[in-house]
């Protein structure tokens, strides 16, 4: 596993050890940076089920100001904290052990408001699109924030969900990227002619 493009390219990241965090593989790394970025102008990332860190420290590395990481594995925040470090993104990096529900109450008393956010968690976890739903509740999203999610690819999640479009399905696989563009207000139709 590397950094594959931006100011930290070619750094190798570690994996966390054991079969419970499935890092996402360089490919499918690049396929998502190919459809969302590729880089980016600034704005705060948060890697929600981060495992070893890498879609949060490969946006950072392609332009992200900040990124939140979130893991409840402890193994995975060790290697976390090693990831940011060997990529050179510590100072833009806050790293948290705690479950995702939780986190997100705490990020929203913060009044933090992400562009991008990623959702990778355990592919038996099916309920991305209430953890969406709660982002967007508590005021988490910019206006326009990009959401990817990645699940197990015999899943599939609504093209549409309230504030959230689907605006890409790849699958890889027997892993699905399901990526959606979030709108507070909704885009304005054409008036139906008389």
């Amino acid at each position: 596993m590397r950094v594959i493009a931006g100011t930290a390219k070619g750094r190798t990241l570690k994996a966390v050890p054991g079969k419970n965090t499935r890092p996402t593989t360089d490919k499918v790394k690049e396929a998502i940076f190919s459809m969302i970025g590729p880089f980016f102008d600034g704005g705060l990332v948060l890697d929600l089920f981060a495992g070893t860190g890498g879609l949060g420290i490969e946006s950072l590395s392609r332009g992200m100001e900040r990124a939140v990481f979130v893991d409840l594995d402890g193994g995975s925040i060790e290697v976390i904290k090693s990831n940011v470090q060997a990529a050179g993104v510590s100072e833009q990096a806050e790293i948290y052990r705690t479950e995702a529900a939780r986190a997100i109450k705490a990020l929203a008393k913060r009044g933090l408001r992400f562009k991008l956010v990623f959702l990778d968690p355990p592919y038996r976890m099916k309920e991305m699109d209430g953890l969406m739903e709660e982002l967007a509740e508590r005021g988490l999203l910019e206006e326009h924030a990009t959401i990817v999610v990645e699940h197990d690819a015999e899943h599939a999640y609504p093209e549409t969900l309230r504030a959230f479009n689907q605006i890409k399905r790849s699958q890889y696989g027997d892993t699905a990227v399901t990526i959606y563009r979030y709108a507070e207000t909704p885009e304005p139709t054409e008036p139906l002619e008389a």
